[in-house]
């Protein structure tokens, strides 16, 4: 398998030298969203409430005491080595101020810098893309009210031939399907807004499902659970599943949940989720936490509980 991915990513740098990425990853040609007429002016507070949906703070904000809100510098530890998160405030040198809205919407829905690099996918832009233009605009123009904090983040510190980054071209071209959410006429207007909000801003299965040898989602076991979520937490099955899953809960338990993190048996979630209801589902409106538990019920039952890897034994 690890073959197979340094493989991937060789081939990625090779095509990239070569000029032919443009052929093989479309993702690099991106043109800039056309404004709908008749487009609402950016809302700053409805961009905050985006911004709190999206869980921007749990990973923008360094845990160390004294660290300033979204000024970046998380260190997140995985298999593939440490991501450290970016600093998002308006900071013109060691933030986001020099960018436009449309350099914020093209990272948020293509994975692209600026200057046209690849993002990896540790920044869930596999999901932002779903997001709507008005959300998005609304969000960017929240962003650009926060303070700005000057701090310069280190890179991140990966492995071979993950620090290779021009294979994340090559990776999206298989992984990466970008487009904004299409409601389901079938179904009804709560059942999309939590569709909505849990495939895309929320991004829930970017925990919640686990991955395949290429560091993707496995569709077909979506929210079945990931025994190396964030922060190396086991994430839970939160399909409808009686036994593996949360399919004994109401939707008044999956609510409660939300709001206060605590569970049906009593205990509260903590570590990388108690940050998520901290500073994200906690915020919403009811009408929301709602929407997303009508979404959550209705999804198909997945059998299996996400088991932590066992360390091999020392000799």
């Amino acid at each position: 398998m690890i073959k197979l991915i340094k493989l991937l990513f060789l081939i990625g740098v090779f095509a990239a030298i070569a000029a032919a990425v443009p052929a093989f990853a479309p993702s690099l040609i991106w043109t800039p969203p056309e404004l709908p007429e008749h487009m609402p002016d950016a809302d700053t507070k409805r961009g905050k409430y985006v911004f709190q949906m999206a869980g921007c703070a749990s990973c923008h904000t360094a845990k160390a005491k004294g660290a300033k809100p979204l000024a970046g510098g998380l260190q997140v530890k995985t298999e593939y080595g440490v991501f450290v998160v970016p600093n998002i405030t308006p900071d013109k040198d060691t933030g986001i101020g020099r960018w436009t809205e449309t350099d914020f919407i093209r990272a948020m829905t293509q994975g692209l810098s600026p200057d046209g690099r690849h993002y990896y996918p540790a920044f869930p832009y596999t999901s932002y893309t779903r997001m709507t233009l008005l959300d998005l605009r609304d969000m960017w123009a929240f962003l650009k009210t926060t303070k700005p904090v000057r701090n310069v983040v280190p890179l991140h510190q990966l492995k071979f031939p993950y620090d290779l980054r021009p294979g994340v071209g090559i990776w999206k071209v298989f992984f990466f399907s970008p487009g904004r959410f299409k409601p389901d006429a079938s179904k009804s207007r709560q059942w999309n807004r939590g569709a909505y909000i849990v495939t895309g801003p929320a991004h829930c299965g970017e925990c919640h499902t686990p991955r395949n040898f290429a560091g993707a989602v496995e569709k077909g076991r979506a929210m079945a659970g990931n025994a190396e979520g964030a922060d190396g937490d086991v994430a839970p099955n939160i399909t409808p599943h009686k036994k593996d899953g949360i399919g004994d809960w109401s939707k008044d338990d999956i609510t409660l949940m939300l709001e206060s993190g605590v569970v049906p048996s009593g205990d509260a979630v903590g570590g990388s989720m108690g940050h998520v209801i901290e500073n994200s589902m906690s915020k919403l409106t009811s009408k929301d936490r709602l929407a997303i538990a009508i979404y959550l019920q209705s999804l198909k039952p997945i059998a299996g509980k996400p088991q932590k890897p066992k360390k091999p034994e020392k000799k």
